[in-house]
């Protein structure tokens, strides 16, 4: 790896955060809240369904791949520096399931870090096993996820999601809180769903890794991986034609071929670029590089604007046609992007950390986060 840091992860993060919150974006413009994720979205049309189902699990998956090669690093560090693992990563997951946690309850009813934490302790184990091990483990929490997917898919088979029994959405932040903690198993439940899938892609992170794929040569691996994305974007139009009934297979067994395939086609990018970085790539570097406070970041901006005890934006878009209300909901998507990518650029010159990164990173050594502050990290 040249360098101490790798370029390429970074800007991958960045794109990843970037797509998740676009996804998440139409969560919290719809008025009635997260129960639009199970009762269908409110001023549907051709353009939103498109749009969607161009983010569906897509970006989330190749986030996870991302933390699947993280970890990865991390281990090869303990072992450079003969360290014990998992050892004190432990610690860094159950911060994480807290953060995680807080990001649920304050924030967004969708949260995937608990799910990421949850997961990463199994696979921290893991990846010090043998070939067979590892590809063994994979292959279960492979089978998990299609047989939960498969049973949920055809449980709701004959729903429209209109008939899906959802409790009022609180118009005040307080009020939202307080039925985040009283339904936990209506907005925890993809939490069924998130562990085993990311199970298998923080292993195939791994072994992408210990594949070469940042290798300069690795241009075969990188191909592939975009042979398999092209799969992926034919089963994308098929499962979206398909309607709500192909929802989760769309989000947990396609989206993840789609996921390699822009790995790949980001590598391939990037490995043919010349000279110094553009605006887009430098904003997408420093979100990558703050990529759990961009995550969490943007959901609180989107929580502020569209809610109903912040400006309003969700109510007010109620009755506005469908091309001005998906227009509205795309430029604050993009704005809100480059809005956070921007203020990571900013933060980045006078810290080697963004915010929340930081306080982790303070957690685990015991220190404040202000001790800690202009320090640079590999």
């Amino acid at each position: 790896m040249p360098g101490d840091r790798l370029a390429a992860p970074d800007v991958l993060r960045g794109l990843a955060i970037a797509g998740t919150f676009a996804t998440n974006v139409w969560v919290f413009a719809d008025p009635r809240g997260p129960g639009a994720v199970f009762a269908g979205f409110a001023g549907e049309w051709w353009l939103d369904t498109a749009l969607r189902a161009v983010a569906n699990g897509k970006f989330l998956a190749l986030l996870t791949l991302l933390f699947g090669i993280g970890l990865e690093l991390q281990y090869r560090s303990a072992v450079r520096r003969g360290l014990r693992w998992p050892g004190r990563y432990l610690a860094r997951a159950a911060i994480l399931f807290t953060e995680g946690l807080l990001h649920y309850v304050l924030v967004f009813e969708f949260d995937v870090l608990m799910g990421y934490a949850i997961a990463s302790v199994l696979v921290a184990w893991l990846v010090g096993r043998s070939a067979r091990v590892r590809t063994a483990a994979a292959c279960v929490a492979g089978a998990v996820t299609v047989l939960l997917v498969a049973g949920a898919s055809v449980a709701t088979a004959g729903s429209t999601g209109a008939d899906v029994p959802l409790p009022p959405y609180p118009a005040t932040w307080t009020g939202q809180v307080a039925a985040r903690l009283t339904d936990p198993l209506l907005y925890r439940v993809e939490l069924v769903l998130i562990v085993p899938s990311a199970v298998v892609l923080f292993l195939a992170g791994s072994a992408l890794l210990r594949a070469g794929l940042f290798d300069a040569a690795a241009v075969t691996l990188r191909r592939r991986l975009i042979g398999t994305g092209a799969v992926g974007v034919v089963l994308t139009l098929l499962t979206t034609l398909g309607g709500a009934p192909w929802f989760l297979v769309e989000r947990y067994l396609v989206a993840p071929l789609v996921a390699l395939g822009l790995l790949g086609l980001v590598l391939e990018v990037l490995a043919r670029l010349r000279g110094p970085a553009g605006p887009v790539r430098r904003g997408l570097t420093a979100l990558g590089r703050t990529a759990m406070t961009g995550y969490v970041g943007q959901n609180v901006v989107a929580a502020v604007l569209f809610g109903a005890w912040g400006l309003g934006l969700a109510g007010a878009l109620v009755g506005v046609p469908a091309p001005l209300r998906t227009g509205v909901v795309v430029a604050v998507w993009a704005l809100v992007v480059a809005g956070s990518a921007a203020a990571a650029g900013w933060w980045l010159r006078g810290h080697g950390r963004g915010p929340l990164e930081a306080l982790t990173h303070a957690l685990l050594r015991g220190r404040s986060p202000a001790s800690r502050r202009g320090a640079r990290t590999p």
